[in-house]
């Protein structure tokens, strides 16, 4: 099983992470929450977003097999959430919610928010065709 990231990966991953990340980038309740947030919160959200995927990740992407393939674990893990950050901070920007401009920490905070679970709706559409 060749697990490298390609193309078609990306793709995956982007097509999960839009479809978790439109719903709740239209809710004021998540661009309050982030706004609102400690930072101490925002980082419990980011390492339990990373946990997660790297749960998921590790049963079924990788099958639970990555004793020698723990450099492209990790990268899959890395990549799958800055292309989810990546799909937030674009729908944000449509929104005019992402003012990283004129606030760059609300924008990162509402990005931390609602990247969490756009990751998971990203790692999940990406394990489909991995068995």
């Amino acid at each position: 099983m060749d697990l490298r990231f390609n193309l078609e990966d990306a793709s995956q991953v982007a097509i999960g992470a839009f479809a978790l990340a439109v719903p709740i980038s239209f809710s004021e309740e998540a661009w309050n929450l982030g706004e609102s947030l400690p930072l101490i919160n925002l980082l419990y959200i980011f390492i339990l977003s990373i946990v997660f995927l790297s749960f998921f990740a590790y049963e079924s992407v990788f099958q639970g097999n990555i004793k020698y393939r723990i450099p492209v674990f990790i990268s899959r893990i890395v990549i799958a959430y800055l292309i989810a950050a990546l799909i937030v901070a674009l729908i944000l920007f449509s929104l005019n919610k992402f003012p990283l401009l004129t606030d760059p920490v609300i924008a990162f905070k509402r990005l931390i928010v609602i990247t969490m679970p756009a990751s998971m709706g990203a790692i999940i559409v990406d394990s489909f065709d991995k068995e």
